[in-house]
């Protein structure tokens, strides 16, 4: 499997272990609001990204990259709060902590790479 399917798989993963995750999650006034906002970005970072992989331009794979990196550190943010809050599946959790730092690392290091290539694109003229 190449690196973007890889990548691909583990961000449509990471979105289902997500839901999972908050299906043990008990819901009170405090974390419904907080349940959706994660769903939503965990499932966004993902969607973003596979639909980075079918853009016509690659200004518009790299703003689509961008909205991805944008989600998934919301997605970590929350589950940073259920994990202090020790809500839900602790040990899972802890995964899905981790495994949403690795990912915004894995995306943050693809727009850098994009950023530089564009720069020195358009610094030579060049079209991409």
């Amino acid at each position: 499997m190449d690196r973007k399917n890889d990548l691909c798989e583990r961000l449509l993963r990471f979105a289902v272990d997500v839901i999972l995750y908050l299906r043990t999650v008990k819901n009170s006034v405090e974390t419904m609001d907080m349940k959706r906002q994660l769903i939503k970005a965990s499932t966004s970072s993902g969607a973003n990204y596979e639909e980075s992989q079918g853009s016509p331009t690659k200004p518009d794979a790299k703003t689509k990259i961008g909205i991805s990196l944008k989600e998934m550190r919301e997605s970590n943010y929350f589950l940073k709060i259920f994990k202090s809050l020790k809500l839900g599946d602790v040990q899972k959790n802890e995964c899905l902590v981790n495994e949403s730092s690795e990912l915004k690392r894995n995306l943050a290091s693809i727009l850098n790479k994009l950023t530089v290539l564009f720069s020195f694109s358009w610094g030579l003229g060049l079209e991409i």
